[in-house]
């Protein structure tokens, strides 16, 4: 099974717990940019892209994530209040002393207590995004603004409201990805799902 990490820093996880965030976007890689054209198939009028020897691959299936696939949410071990577990090469291990405990990078997915279900996936330029899809990220109104939770608790309330939620993603993107992704405008996985449990 395979695990799908969200930003804890800005309440992405959380949100995604409290059914918040049914959809995230993933950038896609550099390597894939020359291997096809994805304005066709962000307008549905290419299925396939061809690899470096010549085969075709849906070109859904060439994202880190499938539909219908089951996937982990990961938490640091800590997070979850797991304390001992019993590794592949070992009786049981105490999760204080592995990098897991902490990071959740290091993590086994079969351990994670929550999973989503990957339902759709499409290829889109970054600022295509809708509204509707915003709020879907996670984005949420907030008296007569949008703002992103994990913004307001990280730097106070200055300076986090805006005006659309177009806005709000644009800032969580660039904090996330780094400054300037928003401007770029890269090509992206659009992954929507839903929480199982």
């Amino acid at each position: 099974m395979k695990k799908i990490m969200f930003n804890d820093r800005y309440g992405l996880t959380k949100a995604v717990l409290e059914g918040k965030k049914t959809m995230t976007r993933r950038i896609v890689p550099i390597d894939l940019y020359n291997q096809t054209d994805w304005k066709a198939v962000a307008e549905g009028d290419l299925e396939a892209v061809v690899d470096g020897e010549g085969y075709y691959h849906d070109i859904r299936n060439c994202g880190k994530y499938h539909v219908g696939e089951e996937v982990a949410i990961a938490q640091s071990y800590e997070a979850i209040g797991l304390t001992f577990i019993s590794p592949p090469d070992t009786q049981w291990g105490c999760t204080y002393e592995m990098q897991g405990y902490s990071n959740k990078m290091f993590v086994r997915a079969d351990l994670m207590p929550h999973r989503i279900r990957i339902t759709n996936i499409k290829v889109e330029r970054l600022q295509d995004i809708s509204d509707e899809d915003c709020m879907n990220e996670g984005m949420e109104k907030w008296i007569d603004c949008y703002i992103v939770s994990g913004i307001m608790e990280n730097q106070g309330k200055n300076n986090v409201c805006f005006d659309t939620p177009r806005e709000a993603f644009a800032a969580l993107i660039d904090r996330i990805s780094g400054k300037g992704t928003w401007q770029r405008n890269p090509w992206v996985y659009v992954y929507t799902f839903e929480l199982l449990r």
